[in-house]
């Protein structure tokens, strides 16, 4: 006697992976997400507007003034860039004013990184007296404007013997509100309570915590703060030029150099802002992808 055992249709398991798959590919109401002709041609809109003006630098920079004033100007690059930089390297300390400006960005977005991720974890995760108070003292701080603080602040940096040196721009902003705020959200929402009673369940202190826990957690928060602290320092232009002295500007300042006379020479201030402007796109260029992942993995968490 021999007993049978039903087994089910082949076509079962073999539909049931097929449509899984089929599924990711479909949105909400099943049909495919494909990018028609429309999305693409905003995009390249899109593209176009943001290129233009980097490519219009570029135009201005390898023409004379004589050329750019012409009744139709040029659309296309020549091949005066190569001394109209030169030119703008005699009138303007450009590579030191670069040179400031690295070090000036690089320490500002690595204070603000650290000590804004110390203080938003500090605002999100621990309890102490007055918290939500001094949150939103710093917070208020950010309803101020710069130009207030900018006299006490000058005799503050004048009595420590910064004035004139690159202290004087690179400490005002180790810490910002913005940053503590931004870092507090992310990790309160990022970061598990759970996980951090864990913690100190194994015996780890709140540094160890800190480090071994919150960091790599947050390091999608800490990248786009850091893109964003960059810019803000490679760009100012206000606080270095009070703070700093012509012989030791940033490349921001130095470029006010370059506007000097009755006419001043336009192609040469777009040769010299062209080139103040490549170590920006360099570091996008390296980096570009990390800052798009962290960003994304950020979303995806959240």
């Amino acid at each position: 006697m021999t007993s049978t055992v039903e087994r089910p249709p082949a076509t079962a398991t073999a539909v049931r992976p097929a449509a899984t798959e089929s599924r990711r590919h479909r949105g909400a109401k099943g049909k495919p997400m494909q990018a028609g002709w429309p999305t693409y041609l905003v995009l390249i809109l899109v593209t176009l507007v943001s290129v233009f003006p980097l490519y219009y630098t570029i135009v201005m920079a390898s023409h004379t003034n004589a050329e750019m004033a012409a009744k139709t100007p040029p659309l296309f690059p020549s091949g005066a860039l190569v001394s109209n930089i030169k030119a703008a390297f005699e009138l303007a300390p450009l590579n030191k004013g670069l040179l400031n400006s690295l070090i000036v960005s690089a320490g500002i977005t690595l204070g603000t990184v650290a000590f804004c991720t110390l203080a938003g974890f500090a605002f999100a995760k621990l309890r102490f007296r007055a918290s939500n108070l001094l949150l939103g003292l710093c917070i208020g701080t950010m309803m101020v404007p710069m130009q207030m603080g900018i006299i006490p602040l000058y005799m503050m940096m004048a009595k420590l013997g910064f004035a004139g040196h690159l202290q004087a721009v690179i400490l005002p902003t180790l810490v910002t509100a913005f940053g503590v705020f931004f870092m507090r959200q992310y990790i309160a929402s990022a970061v598990p309570d759970e996980l951090i009673e864990a913690g100190y369940v194994d015996g780890a202190n709140t540094f160890r915590i800190f480090r071994s826990i919150v960091m790599p957690a947050a390091r999608p928060a800490m990248t786009v703060l850091a893109m964003l602290t960059f810019l803000t320092a490679w760009n100012d232009f206000f606080w270095p030029i009070i703070a700093l002295s012509s012989q030791n500007p940033t490349v921001q300042v130095s470029f006010q150099s370059l506007a000097t006379g009755y006419a001043p020479e336009q192609s040469i201030i777009m040769a010299g802002t062209l080139y103040g402007t490549v170590p920006v796109l360099i570091v996008f260029a390296l980096l570009g992808r990390q800052i798009v992942g962290g960003i994304m993995q950020g979303a995806v968490k959240g």
